[in-house]
């Protein structure tokens, strides 16, 4: 019996289920974000804080928009069978450091639906209640709006949990894989190591770091569900 073989079953022969499921899951997130690239591309990204702004910006753009918000929302939640799955498969590597990475992946998703992607179906809804308005004064009060929606996705607290929470789970996952042998590759180890680096310091601003996080991020997730297929098979 091989020490690949040996390994996968003394950590759990009756979660392979969950392994298909999270291999589904990461696979499914990373075709998303492949996807989503693109579509951001085609809007222009982000623009600056400022509701009147985000109002004027979103003209023309909603259908892309919400393409993007669709597809976050839906990533979201299949962040959750994936954590799990990864639970499962390295929790006698190191317990707590697993359930401190999965504690970290149930906030990322539970703040990045309730207030992010919340806020930003906000304004894609105001855009359009702006676009119909038929005075001043409605248009008035939907700018009131938006300009609340914008101030939360711009305040600093805002970015801090939609990116760190996620890159310390990825962090924490990536120096667990590198103490396990025959689960995940150390490739897989180093790439998660590297996505939460760069998670981290992209909360300052640099738009290159953000890129860079979001593309290892990409391909740790596509790595991660390539290996629990395999493991899913055993």
């Amino acid at each position: 019996m091989s020490v690949e073989k040996m390994t996968v079953n003394a950590i759990d022969p009756d979660g392979k289920w969950l392994y298909r499921v999270g291999a589904i899951s990461a696979l499914v997130i990373g075709i998303a974000y492949i996807t989503i690239f693109p579509l951001f591309a085609h809007v222009g990204g982000v623009p600056p804080s400022g509701g009147e702004v985000w109002l004027k910006y979103l003209e023309g753009k909603t259908t892309v928009w919400w393409a993007i918000l669709g597809l976050s929302v839906f990533t979201d939640f299949l962040f959750v069978p994936l954590a799990l799955s990864l639970y499962v498969a390295l929790e006698r590597v190191n317990r707590n450091a697993m359930l401190v990475a999965t504690a970290f992946v149930g906030l990322f998703v539970l703040l990045d639906l309730a207030v992010t992607w919340t806020n930003y179906a906000s304004l894609l809804t105001i855009t359009s209640l702006h676009a119909a308005a038929t005075n001043d004064v409605q248009r008035a009060a939907y700018v009131a709006a938006a300009n609340y929606a914008s101030a939360v996705l711009a305040s600093h607290t805002e970015v801090f949990y939609s990116i760190v929470d996620l890159s310390v789970a990825i962090l924490i996952i990536g120096f667990v894989m590198l103490k396990q042998k025959g689960i995940f590759s150390r490739t897989t180890a180093y790439l998660g190591l590297a996505a939460g680096i760069f998670g981290i310091v992209s909360i300052a601003g640099f738009f290159v770091f953000i890129i860079i996080n979001a593309v290892l991020t990409t391909v740790w997730v596509l790595f991660v569900g390539y290996r629990l297929f395999r493991l899913g098979q055993k």
